[in-house]
């Protein structure tokens, strides 16, 4: 390591939550016309707000919502955080999967040989031009999505295996060749596989290396 690299300062460790988020607010919240008092942080005051408004509902109507769909059997305030941090949860899980599918996108795009995204299920997720172009060339199909569905693809390596070698060797691409077909045409090929680089762990990038 040299000693400029050395010197350089260690960021900060990076703060999750303030001081104020963890102070508690209590608040009277109106329930089919009684009025309840609820204490939370704020933090969980601010997030059923968000959560209320994503559903058109007041905070009272959601705090109803959450009592009901808990048979209010619970502690409400503590369904109300379970509420609050799932509902987060979905979000963050939706916004990461909208990232990682432009993210496929963009490596497959910015690929010149012909790529796909490929599933656990051996279904193709996304691919690029490159490979759009191949089937057209040949296979006698077009690519709209009823050729598609009658595209048949099939891997000389089982796709668990292909995940567990991938797991086993730090992510080094698998080779494997494959055949996809169209009606009685088939055509040959060898691919180099690697996993995607999203959360979705199910997911495996393909690249055409003879096509």
């Amino acid at each position: 390591m040299n000693d400029s690299a050395a010197r350089q300062p260690i960021p900060p460790p990076v703060s999750v939550f303030s001081a104020d988020d963890l102070a508690t607010d209590f608040r009277v919240v109106v329930r089919q016309g009684t009025r309840r008092g609820i204490r939370l942080e704020r933090l969980f005051w601010t997030t059923l707000k968000q959560l209320a408004e994503h559903n058109q509902l007041t905070i009272g109507e959601m705090v109803e919502e959450i009592a009901t769909a808990n048979d209010d059997s619970s502690n409400l305030a503590s369904a109300i955080r379970v509420a609050c941090l799932r509902w987060v949860s979905d979000q963050k899980a939706e916004l990461g999967a909208l990232a990682s599918l432009r993210t496929i996108n963009a490596i497959l795009g910015a690929c010149p040989a012909p790529a796909f995204a490929l599933s656990s299920a051996k279904r193709i997720l996304a691919f690029n031009p490159a490979f759009q172009q191949l089937v057209r060339r040949q296979l006698p199909v077009g690519f709209g999505q009823d050729a598609q569905r009658d595209l048949r693809l099939s891997l000389d390596v089982n796709v668990a295996d292909i995940f567990t070698r991938l797991d086993g060797n730090n992510g080094v691409p698998i080779s494997s060749g494959f055949v996809i077909g169209a009606g009685e045409r088939r055509y040959r090929g060898q691919l180099n596989i690697v996993r995607a680089p999203i959360q979705a762990p199910q997911l495996l990038l393909a690249f055409v290396v003879n096509g």
